[in-house]
């Protein structure tokens, strides 16, 4: 319970000068945690759902529910700095148009800095960003993503079939496409237990260490959102490329771990999912695209062209898939 009671403590302890609205999704747990919220935290507002629905459904209930002006989202697993909200309120008070903002993420367990904002290669790989003087970032990571209601709503919230993971990834490509910013503010922050919510993700012991759930989703999640808010020159070039890429490297890992599961379950995986979904996926991007505000320079601006993947690869060696 130490997870969740430090991240309700660090809301509570906000120095803001206004009412906050506490709203927690407990996604069918199979400990305590809702009969522990409710005794210790009786002003938070709890969903309870009966069925595990996952990060999306989750967060589109909970913004639902919400009555205020502006929404954190705020994982289980991550710790406020007690000026968080009021660095974020500030931002967004002096900002002409609804913006989606970040803090810097720390490592719990480290204190290390692990990004101000990510930029993105291409190929949708987040390439953290240590550079305080850059604001604009291609995402904000759904750990601990603010955006006013008004706006969360004009996006239309996560999509539900993408179940978990990159759907932060999604939301702010689908900002940048109706032509609104993505920013990453340089002080205060957050803590946040890297992996604790769905494992992985993280470097240990200098390595890449994943689950091979998370990996499967989130390959999976990136190409969709690739294929939904790429501008049409872009995603015709690279959406080939990219799964090209995707089945080479799922190949040649396959084959160094001497494990077929790996290539089948995350690779092959990725590119039926596409196929399953094509309907959808057609149908989405028009959409989105009828809507489209900005050209491809403008698009793109936050993204670099090196692969990040490749420098990974480089300083981390062969990623461990659990």
């Amino acid at each position: 319970m130490s997870v969740i009671d430090n991240c309700i403590r660090s809301v509570m302890a906000q120095d803001l000068g206004m009412s906050i609205e506490i709203i927690v999704h407990d996604d069918a747990s199979t400990d305590d945690s809702v009969s522990h919220i409710q005794k210790h935290y009786p002003h938070v507002r709890l969903i309870v759902s009966e069925s595990n629905v996952g990060f999306c459904i989750s967060n589109n209930r909970m913004a639902a529910a919400a009555k205020g002006q502006y929404i954190l989202l705020l994982n289980n697993d991550a710790e406020l700095f007690p000026d968080a909200l009021s660095t974020l309120y500030e931002a967004a008070k002096r900002t002409q148009q609804p913006t989606i903002f970040g803090l810097p993420q720390y490592d719990a367990a480290t204190n290390n800095l692990i990004d101000i904002g990510s930029r993105l290669d291409l190929f949708l790989n987040s390439v953290p960003n240590h550079d305080p003087a850059l604001r604009e970032v291609g995402m904000i990571i759904g750990a601990c993503l603010w955006l006013p209601k008004s706006l969360w709503e004009a996006l239309g919230g996560f999509p539900d079939w993408f179940g978990s993971l990159a759907e932060d990834l999604y939301l702010c490509l689908l900002a940048r496409v109706y032509g609104y910013q993505v920013v990453a503010l340089p002080s205060s922050g957050f803590r946040h237990w890297v992996g604790q919510s769905l494992g992985g993700g993280k470097i240990i012991n200098d390595r890449l260490t994943t689950k091979l759930s998370r990996r499967t989703i989130s390959e999976r999640n990136k190409t969709f959102t690739m294929i939904l808010t790429y501008p049409s020159p872009a995603m015709q070039l690279l959406l080939p490329i990219h799964l090209t890429l995707l089945l080479i490297e799922g190949m040649v890992i396959a084959c160094i771990k001497l494990r077929w599961t790996i290539f089948s379950e995350i690779y092959w995986s990725c590119i039926i999912a596409q196929w399953k979904n094509i309907t959808r996926l057609r149908s989405a991007r028009a959409v989105i695209q009828a809507k489209r505000q900005v050209g491809i320079s403008s698009f793109f601006r936050a993204f670099q062209g090196f692969p990040h993947k490749i420098t990974l690869l480089w300083k981390h060696g062969m990623p461990r898939i659990r």
